[in-house]
């Protein structure tokens, strides 16, 4: 059976399973691998590779990473290849390397598209309180994930749901999808499903503004908001003049509106902050400069925190 040649394009830990999983099934040749560019890390500025790019020298597999992937369609065209994969690499492929493949760019999306096109796919069911998220897999076209839809698979969230915790439900899944996807879409055992576009929303990339705490929500719209930035851009609000980090709470429903949104006070021995509705029992905080500690650690340590108003 002659092999489907394949450029992977990724980046993140996200990615590589699938890679993982292309790379063994025979049915494929992983010709080239497109990452970002290495970056620096940590306080020592240390110059790290890209997971996608550690996993495809330890199949020795050429690395190729453009600042912009325009500038190397000519390199892409030159490998001839039947497939082409893209997974988390943050970047609009252009239509001028879209059309290159014989069988077009497949694109593994973490949302169950329509819903959530764009980028913070895994912070938006968590924050809007979804049951359930998925990937879906589709062949790109031009615009951003707005192509028609190979297949999907869906899982459900759980009460404690982080974006970290989600992406380790999505990526093997993704990884086991798109074989066998690929094999029936090359056969002509399946048709592309147009999406509908009147049922899509976008998604932006997250700054750490996004992760600034309104008070006047709700407690359950704050437990789930508190979950939806960790870990980037992490909720927080500022006491002090200084930035505080809430890493941990839980919901709490026997207090109603006793005090102002925002204001500090101490319930059966608990840090407890009220909301727009109902209270947040803080479990964990991170007080800038300093490192993170369980609130009733942090109340002792700052007493003052007590019946100030968090903004």
């Amino acid at each position: 059976m002659e092999k489907t040649k394949t450029i992977f394009i990724g980046t993140p830990f996200f990615s590589v399973p699938t890679l993982k999983a292309i790379v063994k099934d025979p049915a494929f040749e992983v010709v080239a691998v497109i990452s970002q560019p290495d970056k620096t890390i940590g306080r020592k500025k240390v110059l790290t590779p890209t997971p996608i790019k550690v996993e495809a020298e330890i199949n020795n597999i050429p690395v190729l990473q453009p600042d912009k992937i325009i500038t190397i369609a000519d390199d892409i065209k030159a490998l001839h290849p039947d497939l082409i994969v893209v997974i988390a690499y943050a970047q609009i492929i252009p239509e001028t390397i879209l059309n290159i493949p014989k069988y077009g760019c497949v694109n593994i999306h973490a949302s169950l598209l329509p819903k959530y096109r764009g980028a913070a796919v895994l912070q938006a069911p968590i924050l809007n309180g979804d049951k359930e998220s998925g990937v879906t897999i589709m062949l790109m076209d031009k615009n951003l994930d707005t192509g028609p839809i190979l297949a999907q698979a869906s899982v459900e969230l759980s009460k404690n749901e982080t974006p970290i915790s989600l992406a380790e439900k999505l990526a093997p899944l993704g990884a086991e999808l798109l074989a066998p996807t690929i094999k029936k879409y090359i056969n002509g055992e399946i048709n592309p499903k147009p999406q509908n576009d009147a049922e899509a929303d976008y998604v932006k990339t997250l700054t750490k503004e996004d992760g600034k705490i309104n008070w006047n929500d709700s407690a359950i719209q704050l437990e789930r908001f508190v979950r939806a930035m960790t870990p980037w851009p992490g909720a927080w609000t500022t006491w002090n003049g200084k930035i505080l980090k809430i890493l941990e709470v839980e919901p709490d429903h026997h207090i109603i509106n006793a005090y102002r949104p925002g204001q500090v006070f101490c319930d059966q021995n608990r840090m407890t902050i009220q909301t727009g509705i109902n209270v947040l029992i803080i479990k964990r905080v991170q007080l800038e400069g300093r490192n993170s500690m369980d609130s009733n650690q942090f109340m002792r340590g700052y007493p003052d925190i007590l019946h100030s108003v968090l903004t």
